[in-house]
């Protein structure tokens, strides 16, 4: 069997592992021609025609807390590490590549405000800022690729809305990345030691890959580049924690691309624990769309703001549930008669609709209805997820906080 020396990475045979990782501590003459070899050969990487794609930044750094902690010596090799890494987001900021997005004139975000506007009845509506549709595609991401899709729809929104973001996000490249790229940065993340225990689930690797992601990753790549990105659970099952004395559970991290949204086969349910479901999700409903209200209403905007819309300023929401995830671009309220409740939709941009058939909809004001919306009684799973990012750019000191994904977990 074949082993990576856990100091130099070279591969050497496992039987022989342990000598070649002492000899190391024995003669440092040897660990500098290893750090040399390591550093033409990323060198050799970073020059590679990067006219093909994010495919030729790859490179893993893993590292080993024992090897690291075994002799002062090899601070050098640490410090090594991460030029090797600097030089690696070096080539990606030159090889990453924009995303394929269909333009839509005067923005898909003022015909739904336009929308919005014209339709009867008394209503008030709360929406985000700019943000551009990204749709799955047969070709290339089509039932696994909601997540990167989310992830880009909520980055176009950063790009324009947020100066502090764009200096930082994807290099200061100013567009978003294709699939492949943003694969390509979630990696350096997990090399940069942001959740660990989603990168292990990964086995550090992510590139190429037609797996699910969700929540988890979306924060993690966000908070990679200094973003201060949170996650919020809603959650009506019994193991689902404590609450505190705010009514909201403790931070619990949350691992890897959630399990819980998987479909599972599970055993048929008596007619008692299903009315005790159907009473949870009728309360977790009303807490998810208050949530969601005044997340959008904490901050509004001075502009673009019309009698029945308001623009908020806060980003849009990752929406991950079972099974799927969409973008919540903003949410609509409808007052109740005669001391009914008020009336709540979710304004959902989905990766899984076609860009150019919400154009369509939405500007000829018909049918768009069906493609955005999404009523109360729609919400009929156990646990969901959001995820957001706040404003501002964490310090050095945060960053290192930044680096266990953990989250809000709300009982209902």
């Amino acid at each position: 069997m074949i082993s990576s020396c856990p100091i130099c990475n070279i591969q050497v045979l496992t039987v022989e592992l342990e000598q070649h990782a002492n000899s190391h501590f024995e003669d440092d003459d040897q660990l500098q021609r290893d750090m040399e070899l390591a550093h033409q050969m990323a060198l050799a990487e970073s020059n590679t025609d990067i006219m093909n794609g994010p495919e030729h930044c790859t490179g893993s750094f893993t590292s080993d807390s024992n090897a690291q902690g075994a002799s002062s010596s090899h601070s050098e090799y640490w410090h090594h590490y991460g030029k090797v890494l600097d030089e690696q987001i070096s080539c990606l900021v030159r090889a990453q590549i924009p995303s394929k997005v269909q333009e839509v004139e005067g923005g898909i975000m003022n015909l739904l405000m336009s929308s919005l506007e014209s339709e009867g009845g008394s209503s008030t509506s709360m929406i985000s800022g700019y943000i551009d549709h990204h749709q799955s595609l047969s070709s290339e991401d089509k039932g696994w690729g909601c997540g990167w899709r989310n992830i880009q729809m909520m980055s176009s929104h950063l790009l324009k809305q947020r100066p502090e973001a764009r200096e930082v996000l994807f290099g200061g490249s100013g567009f978003v990345p294709d699939i492949p790229s943003l694969q390509r940065w979630l990696e350096i993340a997990w090399d940069k030691n942001f959740d660990t225990i989603g990168s292990n689930h990964f086995h550090n690797k992510v590139y190429g890959a037609k797996k699910w992601i969700g929540t988890t990753e979306c924060a993690t790549l966000f908070r990679s580049f200094g973003l201060r990105s949170r996650i919020v659970d809603f959650d009506s099952t019994e193991s689902s924690g404590l609450q505190n004395k705010n009514g909201k559970h403790s931070a619990n991290q949350v691992r890897g691309p959630m399990d819980m949204f998987l479909i599972k086969n599970n055993p048929p349910k008596s007619s008692s624990e299903l009315c005790r479901e159907d009473a949870e999700i009728m309360r977790g409903r009303q807490v998810l769309v208050d949530w969601v209200w005044n997340y959008f209403a904490s901050e509004r905007s001075d502009r673009f703001t019309t009698p029945r819309v308001t623009v908020s300023n806060k980003t849009p929401l990752y929406f991950q549930h079972q099974g799927h995830s969409r973008t919540i671009v903003g949410i609509q309220k409808k007052n109740g008669y005669r001391g009914s409740h008020d009336q709540y939709t979710l304004l959902i941009l989905d990766p899984g609709h076609r860009t150019a058939d919400l154009e369509r909809t939405l500007r000829s004001k018909k049918g768009w209805q069906s493609l955005v919306k999404r009523g109360v009684h729609t919400l009929r799973k156990p646990q969901y997820q959001v995820c957001y990012v706040d404003s501002g750019i964490a310090n050095s000191e945060e960053m290192e906080q930044l680096k266990t994904i953990d989250s809000i977990l709300v009982r209902f």
